[in-house]
């Protein structure tokens, strides 16, 4: 089964959901949608489900306009933020309630919901009630039902956001093994970069009820079309500095004089935008091509192994990503130090370079610098 949205719209009381949707989805393939909350991954997966009519274009399965079509047409299974479970069925019965209503005989059905439940760690709860379980373990069970259908379409829509860190990362690795098996189309709606980053596949970044970009997830996350992309595929989000581009080299507030590629030794008043992520500034310096940026503390989080500075430069605030636990007082005097072979250069249309887009022989001339 393939499935192509065309040019579809959704708009309900006047607030656009969904603007001029453009996508194909293959059997066989994990597509995860990337967006943060209000970008439509929601009602993204409920069109393509058939629980949302869209106002406007066209939903085509192998070719029929499906547009209209009910879920059941589908042949669609669906896990949602929060587990959805029969409160008065055992663990056993709510796996083995879709294979049910298929008429499968009893025995089939016992062998396939262990196989499933094996499959997701809960065979040892078979016979309990969802309710008695641990939040995870309740995800689980609403996963292997959607699972035990092997249904041609399988739509989550951001299954693992209400759990803890670790038993998330565990079951979206055993998903991810998962998913590589089964030859239905599988749809993954989430807000977090490093989870669509985790999965792989294609994904579509989404922000405002569009897509901003389809493709390969590590291709895009490394070369990102826009700053707009960049920005949702960045945890924490990256930082954007205004620049204008003058002969080869970025120039920004309190002295921010960056070399860039000969591409744009040409450039003349260019407005840009340089972009850095977290990751890539470091409080200590690293070789002789990093540029040093002195700043004041704002905040200090930590967060599990890593600590996230926030500094602020002027009018410029700074997040920088580090690994381990870290006490910096609100208030102190900091330098930043930006590997400029890392940045990411926009222009209004998209990028115009990904890392890296700098003179390495300038770099060694000492041509970089932002100090105040």
């Amino acid at each position: 089964m393939t499935i192509h949205l065309s040019e579809v719209g959704l708009t309900v009381q006047e607030e656009v959901r969904l603007d001029d949707i453009e996508l194909e989805l293959r059997p066989g393939q994990l597509y995860v949608v990337l967006g943060p909350a209000s970008a439509g991954k929601t009602s993204l997966l409920r069109v393509i489900a058939g629980l949302e009519r869209p106002t406007a274009g066209r939903i085509l399965v192998d070719g029929v306009d499906m547009t209209g079509a009910s879920p059941r047409r589908r042949n669609v299974a669906m896990v949602y933020r929060q587990a959805i479970n029969y409160p008065a069925f055992t663990v056993h019965d709510n796996i083995a309630a879709p294979l049910r209503m298929q008429k499968m005989p009893k025995d089939d059905i016992d062998a396939r919901v262990r196989h499933i439940a094996s499959t997701l760690r809960i065979e040892s709860s078979l016979h309990r009630l969802p309710a008695e379980l641990p939040v995870e373990q309740q995800q689980r069970c609403a996963i292997a039902r959607a699972l035990a259908r092997e249904s041609s379409l399988l739509l989550l829509d951001e299954p693992l956001a209400d759990l803890d860190r670790k038993p998330r990362e565990e079951l979206r690795e055993e998903l991810r093994a998962i998913f590589e098996t089964r030859d239905s189309i599988v749809v993954y709606g989430t807000a977090e970069p490093l989870e669509a980053l985790a999965m792989g596949g294609t994904v579509a970044i989404m922000d405002g009820g569009r897509v901003l970009q389809v493709g390969p997830a590590s291709k895009i996350h490394h070369r990102p079309g826009s700053s707009a992309v960049a920005r949702v595929f960045s945890h924490p989000p990256m930082n954007m500095i205004d620049v204008q581009v003058d002969r080869g080299m970025a120039v920004g507030e309190s002295g921010l004089a960056i070399p860039l590629s000969k591409k744009f030794a040409t450039a003349n008043r260019l407005r840009m935008t340089v972009g850095v992520r977290a990751q890539h500034l470091s409080l200590l310096p690293d070789g002789n091509h990093s540029i040093p940026i002195e700043g004041t503390v704002e905040l200090s989080e930590i967060s599990g192994s890593e600590t996230f500075v926030h500094v602020a430069q002027g009018r410029t605030s700074w997040i920088v990503q580090l690994s381990g636990v870290h006490q910096h007082a609100t208030g102190a005097s900091v330098t930043i130090y930006l590997d400029p072979s890392k940045i990411f250069v926009f222009g209004e249309t998209g990028a115009l370079e990904a890392f890296p887009a700098i003179d390495a022989q300038a770099l060694e001339g000492g041509g970089a610098s932002w100090r105040e």
